[in-house]
Formats: structure tokens, sequence, C-alpha cells
């Protein structure tokens, strides 16, 4: 599995190489199979027996972070739908983006994205699934701002950025809670640490953490704000991350945690309540748009409330909806963002009010958008499989209890549906029926071309053969997902027509209503302008954003004044006091006059002559004779190492004072004269204040840290090993060279890179300079 996980990073190494082929050969074709041989490697493990799967690489041991990954039937429906819709849009992509776009930058992006979301759903460790959970974050911030000349698409990017970041480190503080209070960071662990979690003091703060990054993933109410202007990004990323993956991750975590807080009644009331009231108010949003990614971004918002309701209600009915609606859903939706596209594509156009009459043109666009549009409005029609999962939607309703939010649910779903059917019927019938306005289009509808058609057709073909045969892949596959989420889900058989129940009264319900309303929508419509009228959660996002920039750009004028002495000030002051205060606070002051071997008169005389240095550095007023006074100085400290009998450091002082000095000498040299200051009273005081108390910090921590014990000595290990393992008898040099070899390596690597850029900067003034 960790094969399927990693394989598409390392595969987007290479996709920059593979884009300089694109004339030839468009990069999405070695894409393609990327993601398709990993879905027939998934594949393979539907059945009636499958039993979930561990495997455990170690990673970071001594914090208990390994690479833990685990496949149930929860996962494997999610990676299936990764995989599977991501093949899809690969292949669509070949076809939606000419050869002339950045291909290799919009691959790469995908690829990450790719393997975000496989970690996240296969992680069984809490924070390696953080790590991949912030990285689906980041790869669809660069997903969604592709198109970066466009204001409106970086506008979107750093929204749903901002959101999504914010809730996932409200989760990774619920994760950390969850960590104390059991002990462990595997997932599957802590469900079997039910009792103890439930019975647990930070029970509510951990459930609120952990719904607020399900909830901002997942663009629930109030947090949907970044979903519609995510659809400024390409219609192969709407189709992907907005419809069948990124979207549902907030889906996942909650039905990943189910097992833990379903017993808590908190759960079901605050994933519940966000649930309905997200179903509700995206499908009465959505007819309002008069976009189609738009309309459809809304409607995904309300599908995805209606998902996350039937996991709050918890029951086996409810579970069991909730799987088959997350597989219904990713069919019926793919396939109508890519007709969206198509129709973008083919017309130059998504603004509904200058569409219309294109099934004359664009038959089978239109064919596929009958399907899609009517399963997602949940039509009665047996070959159409969005109807029986919201049917179970509907019976899952029932029967919660007996309480006034409880008795209200049925109604509110249905009063939800009814503007899902409005919705649905309006982004049909306003696109592809009516008065035809092809002269008000930016190019010639016609259909296109057959590439780009094969993948919302094998998308509908889903729809309609999960629609003849709903049961074919119950047992074998939605099962063993429903039973992840709650262990008493059993196998029961889906039938179109089992009497004339409730449930089906309440689709004809909705169907009979939704139908007036869409018929009278333009008498109707101007109740927008009172609900929710001039009320935006974009206008206090965007309050919330440009107040944070403006306190952000006061503090930052404040400080930012181009002085190296205020910047100097700043961070020596700061830290003078944060470490102070710290070390006051943790008693980190000790003073113990054990083991102190004798000071010589030698050592006294040095260290004067270094104070006397020191000092004398501030009255000077040539810069020669100030860095050779700073030179005693350090010399001072190399003369100290050789009394301590510690001749490779002293060498090394020695080398890199003597080369210290001699830098400074040559940049001093094109510098200004030492001028005498003349800065106020206040300010000499202030520079004293911090000169002086810094240099008690450095003495009070040298003192602190020889006078404390918190640690067994490392020292005795370097002794005994040094020679064993380091093969060498000078121990300094072994530590350096081997026990922190990499150490070493990396402030090479500094240093060398500092290198470069100084190359850089000289040929860049140079070529400045010859302009």
């Amino acid at each position: 599995m960790i094969f399927a996980v990693l394989i598409p990073l390392l595969i987007a190494c290479f996709i920059p190489a593979l884009s300089k082929l694109k004339e030839k050969l468009h990069t999405g074709i070695f894409v393609f199979f990327i993601p398709f041989l990993i879905f027939l490697y998934f594949v393979s493990f539907i059945g009636n027996d499958f039993t979930p799967i561990r495997e455990q690489y170690s990673w970071i041991p001594s914090l208990g972070i390994n690479f833990d990954l685990y496949l149930d039937g929860l996962s494997l429906l999610f990676v299936l739908l990764i995989s599977g819709i991501g093949s899809l849009v690969v292949l669509y992509s070949i076809y939606y983006l000419s050869k002339s776009e950045r291909l290799g930058h919009f691959y790469v992006y995908l690829l990450m994205f790719m393997s975000a979301m496989l970690g996240v759903v296969l992680s069984d460790n809490i924070f390696v699934l953080y790590t991949f959970w912030e990285l689906t974050s980041i790869s669809s911030f660069l997903l969604i701002g592709y198109w970066h000349f466009k204001e409106r698409s970086r506008y979107g990017a750093l929204k749903s950025m901002l959101i999504t970041v914010f809730g996932g480190l409200s989760m990774l503080g619920g994760f950390i809670l969850l960590y104390v209070v059991t002990g462990t960071t595997s997932i599957q662990q802590m469900i079997g640490q039910v009792d103890l979690i439930l019975n647990s003091t930070y029970l509510p703060l951990i459930l609120g953490f952990i719904l607020l990054g399900a909830f901002t993933k997942s663009a629930q109410f109030p947090f949907h704000i970044w979903l519609p202007d995510a659809m400024e990004a390409p219609t192969p990323v709407s189709a992907y991350l907005h419809s069948a993956t990124m979207v549902k991750a907030g889906l996942f975590l909650v039905a990943r945690f189910s097992p833990i807080f379903s017993g808590y009644e908190g759960f079901f009331i605050v994933v519940s309540v966000f649930g309905i009231v997200t179903l509700c108010w995206g499908a009465y949003m959505s007819v309002r748009q008069t976009d189609l990614k738009a309309i459809l971004a809304f409607s995904t918002i309300s599908q995805l409330g209606m998902i996350m309701a039937m996991l709050g209600f918890g029951t086996k009915a409810a579970v069991f909806a909730a799987v088959f609606h997350i597989l219904n859903h990713a069919t019926f939706k793919g396939s109508l963002f890519m007709v969206a596209g198509i129709v973008d594509h083919e017309t130059g156009t998504r603004d509904i009010r200058k569409l219309g009459g294109l099934a004359t043109l664009m038959p089978i666009t239109a064919t596929l958008a009958i399907f899609g549009t009517f399963s997602m409005a949940g039509v009665p029609f047996p070959f159409l499989n969005g109807y029986y999962s919201k049917e179970l939607f509907f019976g899952s309703t029932l029967g919660l209890g007996s309480d006034f939010w409880s008795q209200a649910i049925p109604y509110l779903a249905v009063l939800g549906s009814i503007f899902t059917f409005v919705y649905s019927m309006y982004l049909f019938f306003g696109t592809f029926t009516g008065k035809k306005q092809f002269d008000q289009l930016p190019k010639k509808p016609h259909e296109a071309p057959i590439g780009m058609l094969i993948s919302p057709m094998i998308l509908v073909v889903g729809v309609v053969i999960f629609g003849l045969f709903p049961n074919i892949v119950n047992a074998s596959f939605l099962q063993h997902a429903a039973t992840a989420i709650n262990s008493t889900v059993v196998y029961k058989e889906i039938t179109f027509w089992h009497g004339f129940i409730t449930p089906f009264k309440m689709s004809l319900a909705v169907v009979g209503f939704g139908t007036v309303l869409f018929l009278t929508r333009k008498k109707w419509q101007p109740v927008y302008q009172v609900l929710p009228g001039k009320v935006s959660f974009n206008h206090v996002y965007d309050a919330i954003v440009n107040k944070i920039g403006n306190v952000a750009n006061r503090i930052t004028n404040y400080y930012m004044t181009g002085s190296l002495k205020t910047y100097m000030s700043l961070i020596l002051g700061t830290t003078l006091i944060v470490s102070l205060l710290f070390m006051y606070l943790t008693n980190g002051f000790a003073f113990n006059t054990d083991q102190l071997a004798e000071v010589s008169f030698i050592e006294v005389a040095v260290v004067l002559i270094m104070i006397v240095a020191a000092i004398a550095t501030i009255y000077m007023n040539h810069n020669v004779a100030a860095i050779l006074v700073v030179g005693v100085v350090g010399f001072g400290v190399a003369i100290l190492f050789v009394i301590y009998r510690a001749p490779d450091i002293a060498l090394t002082q020695l080398v890199i004072e003597t080369i210290t000095v001699a830098l400074f000498l040559l940049c001093f040299y094109h510098l200004p004269k030492l001028r005498k200051s003349t800065d106020s009273a206040k300010t000499k005081i202030m520079n004293a204040t911090i000169s002086i108390g810094f240099g008690a910090l450095v003495t009070l921590v040298a003192i602190s840290a020889h006078s404390s014990r918190w640690f067994e000595s490392i020292a005795d290990y370097f002794v005994e090993n040094s020679k064993k393992l380091g093969g060498g008898d000078n121990i300094v040099n072994v530590i350096l060279v081997d026990f922190r070899g990499l150490d070493t390596l990396f402030e090479i690597s500094v240093l060398g890179i500092a290198a470069l850029a100084i190359v850089g900067l000289i040929k860049y003034r140079k070529n400045k300079e010859a302009e």
C-alpha cells in the first residue's frame, strides 16, 4: 500500500521532464496510467471475504509516529474513488487542456494531491494523517490557483487554503488531546479505548477541534464559502477535488472517528444540525446562481451536508445510506462537472443566462446531463442510482427521537431535497432546452470531441448500472465500508419498490413541490433579496482577512524601519524578556559551586583583557581600531581554550577569528568612518539595558546549565564509543565528523548555498551595471 501512496509523488518528480515532450505527446497520457494502475490494484480487494489489512513502517518511533497504513472497507471506498475518478479526470484533462498550458505544473500538482488524499484515507497514525491532510490543502491551493494570472483564481486559492488550513490546525489540536488521553497515535488503538475517551474531561474539546477540521474541509455551513470561489480552477480540478475527493475528506474524518464519538450525544446534535442546515442552505443558494459551476458548487455543498447529517444520525440505516450516497454522488456529480466543462469549452461561457437550446447541437452532452441531473434530483426512476440513496436518506431521518429537533429533521430533509430538485431541473433545462441564444455565445457551439466525452460517459454508465443493479456491490464492497463506521450494520437488499411507505411519499412530495417551484421560479426569485439579502459570510471572511492584513501591515511598518540596529534591539530585547520570564516560571535559575576548578592568575588576566577590549570597542572612533579590539576578544577566547586543554577547539577559534577579522577589514574599508553617536539619552539607556541584560542572561544560562542536571550527561557515552563506533582517539573530532556528521554536512551546505547566493548577487549587479 505504501507504494500506492508514494508512487504519485515519485512520478511527479519526472513530470517536468516529460512535459517537454508535450508537443509530440500530451503529458496527461503519461500520468493517466498512474491512478489507473492504482485503481486496478485496489479493485482486487473487493469481495465478500475482504478483511482489513495493516502495514507498519518505522518513521519517528521515539515520538510514536510511524508510517502505519490501514485498509478496511471505508478506506477502500475512498481509495477507489480517488484513483478511479482520478483516472477519468486525467483522461478528460488530456482533451480539456491544450498543449500550450503549463501542463508540467498542472500534473505535478494533481499527482501531489492524489498522493496526499491516498495518504489521508490510508493512514492509521493521526500525525501522519494530519501531514497528508495539510498536503491536500497545499496542493489544492496550487490547483485552484493554476491560472494565476486571473485575480479570482488567486483569491479562490488563498480563500480555500486559509479556511481549510485553519480547520486543519484545529484538527491537530484535537489529535494532540486524543494522544494525551489515550497514549497512542494509532486510530485503531484509539477506537479500542472508547470508554476512556468518552469519560475524558477533554471530550468536548476533542470533538469540537476534530469536527472543525472536518467541517472546513467538507464545506459545511458556515465554512462553505470557499468552495464556490474554488470553481475558478480548471474544470478537471473541480470534477476531481470538489466533487469526488477533497471535499469528502471531512466526511471520511467523521466516518473514521464515528466509532469513538457516536456514543456521545453531542456528536449526534452537532453533526446532524450542521449537516441538515448545510443541505438546506446549499440547495437554496444553488437556485440563485447563474454560473454552471457555481450551481454545481452549491449543489455539492448541499449533498455533502446530506451525507454529513446521515453520519451524524449514526443509525445502521443512516450509515449505509451515507456510504451508498458517497459512491453515487461521485458518479453523477463528477459527470456533471465534466458536462459543465464541455459546455464552457465548446461555447466559451458558463453563464446559464446566455445558454439554452444546446441539446440540438450537443445531443450527447445533453443526454449525459439528463442522467446526471435527474439522478442528483433523486427522481424515482429505477435506472438512476441517486434515487436509491436519497430514499434511504429519507428513511434514515425517521424515528430518530421524540424531541423537537429529531421530529423536525424529516421536514428539513424534504425542504432541502425540494430545492435540490429545483436546481437540478434549472441546470438541465436552462442549459439544453428553451430559447436558443447562440448569437450571445463567444463560440459557435458544437458537440465535444469523443475523447472529452469518454470520462463523463463512464461515470453515467456507473449511474445507470448502480441504478439498475443497486445490490451489485453491496455485500462485497459497501457493506465493508459501512461496518467500518458502525459494526452493527448488516447487509440489506435494496429494491426500487417496497410499498407506498413514508420515504416514497417524501420522494413524491419532493418531485411535486419541486416541479411547482421550478415552473414558478421567476416569480419567487425576489425572495433572495430578503434572504440572504445583503448578508453574506463572504463579507465576514473578507472583513476578517482585511482586518488581519491591516493590523499586520501596521505592526510590520512599525518595526520594519530599515535600521539594522533597530532589528537587533528588537530581537535581543525579545529574547531577553522571553528567556528570563521562562526561566523564572520554570525555576530555571540554579547556582551550584560543586566540582569547580581552581582559577589561576593567567585566566583572570586573560578575562580582564577581554573585558577591557569589549568595553573599549564602544569608544572606538576608527573602523580598523574597532575591528582589532574585537579581535582581541576572540583571540582571548582561543587562549582560554588552550588553558582548558582543548587544542582542537582553540585552533578552530583561531582560524575563524583570523578569517573574521580579515573579512571585517575588507568590508569596513568600503564603509564610511565611524562617527560619534548622536543617539538620545533614552536610546542610549535602552541600548545599555539590552546589552547588559543580554550579557547577564547568557551568564545566567551558562551558570544554570552547569549547575543543573536535568538529564544524564552524554559525555560518558562519547568517551566509551568514540573509539569503538567512530574509530578515532580524538573525541572532539569523532563527535564532529561521525556523531554529528549530519550537522556538519548541513552547516557546509548552508555555507555553500550562501556562497552561491553571493556569486549570484555579484553577477546580477554586474549585469545591471552593463545595462
